[in-house]
């Protein structure tokens, strides 16, 4: 302890006195006192700015090569694909603009560094650089937004006929999934009709409900749109599926869509990853609460013959709870009655 604070005590002091002679000395310059205005110290800052720059630069491209391990696999999906081309044509557009700034920044110091001999030129403004400089970002910005837009405005536009269709429903702290039965239609529902048995809040006053059912995990085709229609039961929730590029908020009271198409199945991205236990996940992004952590669903990618057999295997909800069913629609009917009289 006594010799961490000897060192300590050391250095700063070391410090106090480098900053003591360089206020004296600045205090010459300004007086006049002093012949030379610059010592040794103007080459060797200038000489750092360089070896900073390539120091800098050759960390950050070391490290791109060694975090590669930590990114995502190829995107699952086809719109994945075009948003990670989106994202890279970004990351090209701002690295080459922080490279052109940083070059200039550390290497003007050094080219232009003080001399006594070369007096300074006054250069107040320049009308071309400056439009130039403000119109060539407005456009390349104009650009990424508008191709960011169309991708966006497409992958929530309503989805075709024939798209497979999920629903997302979050709630403190777990995942409801619901497919449209044998109709290819998802009945409605009303969160009055939430209770312990019914948690979705199916409301079987709609023909279409009775044939829908409910999954554990979540089971897409291959090569086949998919809507997914996301709600949530009680707070802010956000359905996150990293593999396939989907995020979409799950907002109470206001339902939301997301479209997309899976490219790769489970088993296909098992070979390609040679990880016989990835599973393909969805995951909340939203802190809803101390159970946060624990809302994860697995999705299972199968080729879509193989879909259409897992459909097919599948219960309706109103059949598995029939008695659950016949005393709703009782309750309805006493209700209706009641109201007549």
């Amino acid at each position: 302890m006594t010799a961490l604070l000897v060192i300590t005590g050391t250095i700063l002091t070391i410090a106090v006195l480098a900053l003591v002679y360089r206020i004296i000395t600045l205090v010459g310059i300004a007086k006049g006192d002093s012949e030379q205005k610059v010592g040794t110290s103007n080459k060797i800052n200038a000489i750092l700015f360089p070896i900073l720059f390539f120091l800098g630069f050759g960390g950050i491209f070391w490290y791109s090569g060694i975090a590669q391990e930590y990114f995502l696999p190829e995107a699952a999906s086809i719109h994945g694909k075009e948003t990670d081309q989106l994202f890279w044509v970004t990351m090209g557009v701002v690295f080459a603009a922080f490279m052109i700034t940083h070059i200039l920044l550390f290497f003007f110091p050094f080219i232009y560094q003080y001399n006594e001999k070369r007096p300074a030129h006054f250069y107040p403004h320049n009308d071309k650089l400056e439009i130039i400089w403000t119109i060539v970002p407005a456009l390349v910005m104009t650009g990424l937004v508008l191709s960011g837009w169309s991708l966006w405005s497409e992958i929530t536009s309503p989805a075709s006929d024939d798209a497979v269709k999920v629903e997302l429903m979050g709630k403190q702290f777990a995942w409801e999934i619901r497919y449209p039965g044998k109709d290819q239609d998802l009945g409605r529902y009303s969160v009055k009709n939430v209770d312990a048995t019914n948690s979705m809040g199916i409301d079987f006053n709609d023909k279409s409900s009775y044939d829908d059912f409910t999954a554990r995990e979540i089971y897409l085709p291959k090569g086949k749109e998919v809507e997914l229609n996301i709600r949530a039961l009680d707070v802010l929730h956000s359905v996150f599926m990293p593999h396939f590029r989907v995020k979409m908020d799950a907002v109470p009271g206001m339902p939301t869509r997301f479209k997309f198409t899976p490219t790769t199945t489970t088993k296909e991205m098992r070979e390609k990853l040679n990880n016989p236990k990835f599973n393909f996940e969805l995951a909340c992004t939203e802190v809803c609460g101390y159970g946060h952590f624990g809302m994860r669903k697995v999705i299972v990618v199968v080729e879509p013959e193989e879909y259409e057999v897992w459909v097919a295997s599948q219960t309706p909800w109103s059949e598995k709870n029939a008695d659950y069913v016949s005393e709703w629609k009782a309750k309805k009917a006493e209700k209706a009655a009641v109201a007549k009289n």
